[in-house]
């Protein structure tokens, strides 16, 4: 059979959900005809389990590889760039690899503005404020369209920037640095689960409003206009109750927040920074039980390697304007490590 007669077979079999010999048939074609460009984005769709099921680190690792080859052959490809960085952040927890992948789409695709989006996350998420900050005034400096769905995102990207600046940058939590005050934070609270923000506003706001509903009736008397301005109390004790919950969560969770930050560092580095009481901790499982599984088999392994981080170290971020000289290596190109031994085929 021809490498497009294999392709054709695994596309209907992809349509039947037939994920497994979607993938024997896509392999095929790519064996006879290794730029196939079709077959290898066939192999990174089946290679993924369906949409309502998170990929494992095998299945991640082989959709990436795909991806990668997809990039490589037709780089104009924005669909594939996007699954490659959402695979190497979202599910690997690969923040380092992610920022040179998506810096590596602004080659391909200079006025796009969804790589800066992801890089300034990546940044904030890191805790790299000032760069995410960086990264999201370029949106503006160079004119480009935001579209309608990216709006909020931005917005909540720059509102958190705003605020750390406003703080001291010895407070932002570094998971490099052995003696910050986050670990502090981090083993005073290990033992004790996350506290949601709709439980801290049924704290706050339910004896306030009960309070409101029995007593209204006596203040603001009987009638329309009385329930008018119940129900104006109520709205505002609402509203004020939904702002005081923020901050308090922000507050209250911020060493879980730390804690999830070790946790991306590591599964960034491929280095161990987290205590081993903290890793046994309530808190740790915690957060851990809620990451993809891929991101989970990844960690396990990198604890089961035991590397540890020594020395100062410091984040290696890409040439965020590699994109108007085309002298930097493609991504695909460059000698990398490897993400697992299951992406090798």
């Amino acid at each position: 059979m021809t490498a497009e007669s294999n392709y054709l077979d695994a596309i209907e079999a992809l349509e039947e959900d037939n994920r497994e010999l979607a993938l024997e048939h896509a392999r095929k074609a790519v064996k006879i005809d290794p730029e196939h460009v079709d077959a290898w984005r066939v192999i990174s769709d089946a290679s993924l389990p369906g949409l309502r099921s998170q990929p494992t680190l095998k299945q991640a690792a082989q959709s990436l590889t795909a991806a990668k080859k997809v990039v490589a052959l037709q780089p104009d490809d924005l669909g594939m760039w996007v699954r490659g960085g959402r695979l190497l952040s979202d599910e690997l927890g690969l923040y380092m690899e992610a920022l040179q992948w998506w810096q590596d789409a602004r080659h391909q695709a200079p006025d796009e503005v969804t790589p800066i989006v992801e890089q300034a996350a990546i940044l904030a998420d890191m805790g790299l404020y000032g760069e995410a900050t960086e990264r999201l005034q370029s949106i503006f400096d160079e004119n480009m369209d935001l579209a309608t769905t990216q709006y909020s995102r931005v917005a909540r990207l720059h509102q958190m920037c705003q605020l750390a600046s406003q703080q001291d940058p010895k407070e932002h939590f570094k998971p490099w640095e052995k003696h910050h005050d986050g670990w502090s934070a981090i083993t005073l609270r290990m033992n004790k689960a996350p506290i949601s923000e709709s439980k801290i506003f049924l704290i706050i706001s339910t004896p306030l409003l009960m309070l409101e509903v029995l007593m209204a009736p006596q203040v603001f008397g009987p009638g329309f206009g009385g329930f008018c301005l119940t129900s104006l109390l109520i709205l505002f004790t609402v509203i004020l109750g939904m702002r005081i919950s923020r901050r308090w969560f922000q507050r209250l969770n911020r060493p879980a927040f730390n804690l999830l930050r070790a946790m991306d560092f590591e599964t960034s580095t491929g280095y161990v920074v987290i205590p081993e009481d903290i890793r046994i901790s309530k808190l740790f499982m915690f957060i851990l039980s809620r990451r993809p599984p891929a991101f989970q088999e990844r960690m396990l392994k990198i604890v089961d390697a035991g590397d540890k981080l020594k020395g100062d170290w410091k984040p290696t971020l890409p040439d965020f304007n590699s994109h108007i000289s085309e002298d930097e290596e493609p991504f695909w190109n460059q000698e990398e490590e490897e993400l697992t031994s299951f992406e090798e085929e």
